[in-house]
């Protein structure tokens, strides 16, 4: 099992950093607002929400709960991204940012996790 979280893991660090890569290029934002790791946090969330009923009802073979759940959920959603970003914030005085960065990240991550649970 320890090399299917580590494949679903490299798979979703790669991604996060791909679709990281794809926002800096296309996307621009007047305010540092890092809405690239918002949105992948939050689907993230929906899509582990998702795996976790199917696994928790037995709907899900072991091995796509680990590569799947476990290992590229774990990548591709990062807390220390989050954490980064938000000092960061911070250290700007984007004071109002950090607030809403932080607040809507939390929130609407259990939301979607909810969401993606109850599907």
């Amino acid at each position: 099992m320890i090399w299917l979280i580590g494949l679903g893991g490299s798979i979703g660090a790669a991604l996060r950093y791909w679709i990281g890569l794809q926002f800096q290029q296309h996307v621009k934002l007047k305010q540092p607002f890092p809405l690239s790791t918002w949105l992948i946090n939050i689907s993230g969330s929906f899509l582990l929400g998702l795996l976790a009923n199917f696994e928790l009802n037995h709907q899900l073979p072991e091995w796509a709960w680990y590569f799947g759940g476990v290992g590229f959920c774990g990548a591709f959603t990062t807390f220390s991204t989050f954490g980064y970003e938000t000092i960061s914030l911070v250290l700007n005085r984007k004071i109002g940012l950090v607030i809403t960065y932080v607040c809507t990240s939390v929130v609407t991550g259990a939301i979607a996790a909810l969401l993606g649970f109850q599907i």
